[in-house]
């Protein structure tokens, strides 16, 4: 069902939300779900036309939303959204760290200039987005961020190196701001993904199934039954979010079917 064809519902009703990301995939179904639960929405992207279309799902279905260009890998862009997110809608208690990318490619093939870009959109970038947001946080009373860490973070996968670290090093660093910043009301977990149904997702299957191995025949079935709906990813973050999570705090949430399970 789509967001426009149903009323707004209230598990997040006076929250106001950050997500970077935001744009299109799964983070574009999670602030479509952040809306349609009743938060005003802030999404921090670099893809102007995508940002703004999402945008434009929200409000035309009576939502709030607004968009701000942001290169998350530069601390200066993204403190002046940070500013004009919180000029538009005032303190905010969600921080959604999404925003990540990846390569596909044997790791002695990959050049340092390929691992110090992976590194900076997946993890520099979450160190930034999150340190911004401990600070306001603390001020304002608290609140929830969730990191996008994946099922790689703690799973080794052939052709994905960087990848498995970086997403290693924002699960850890979910798991870390959970204790640092308890006693200042802010919750932190990890949303941890397998395979997603998004151009990302898709893009990365193809990649892999090119180098030889075998998702779309067989892998898909053996690992996790199907592939996963965006918005099955988006649900999962908004309970994390909400105040039902209130004693959910350093998690690793798996979005997989049962796969991290069966290791």
């Amino acid at each position: 069902m789509s967001t426009s064809s149903k009323s707004l519902n209230d598990r997040l009703a006076g929250k106001v939300a950050i997500i970077t990301g935001g744009a299109s995939g799964i983070g574009r179904a999670t602030a479509l779900a952040f809306a349609l639960e009743g938060a005003k929405v802030s999404i921090f992207d670099i893809q102007d036309d995508e940002g703004q279309k999402t945008v434009k799902i929200i409000r035309d279905a009576g939502g709030k939303a607004a968009f701000f260009h942001a290169d998350v890998t530069r601390d200066n862009e993204i403190n002046n959204a940070f500013d004009a997110a919180l000029e538009a809608f005032g303190p905010y208690n969600i921080l959604f760290n999404h925003a990540g990318t990846i390569i596909v490619k044997p790791m002695h093939e990959t050049t340092e200039e390929e691992y110090d870009w992976l590194m900076d959109v997946n993890v520099k970038s979450a160190f930034l987005t999150c340190r911004r947001g401990v600070q306001d946080m603390s001020k304002n009373g608290g609140g929830s961020i969730v990191i996008t860490s994946s099922i790689a973070a703690e799973l080794g996968y052939a052709l994905e190196s960087v990848y498995c670290m970086s997403k290693g090093a924002v699960l850890q660093l979910a798991r870390a701001i959970s204790t640092e910043y308890r006693d200042a009301g802010i919750r932190c977990n990890a949303v941890c993904p397998g395979f997603v149904e998004t151009a990302h997702g898709l893009k990365e299957i193809a990649e892999l199934d090119a180098a030889g191995q075998k998702w779309e025949e067989t892998g898909m079935a053996a690992t996790q039954g199907r592939i996963c709906a965006p918005e099955e990813v988006a649900a999962a973050v908004v309970f994390l979010a909400s105040d039902e999570a209130s004693f959910v705090n350093g998690t690793a949430t798996y979005v997989d079917n049962g796969w991290y399970a069966k290791g």
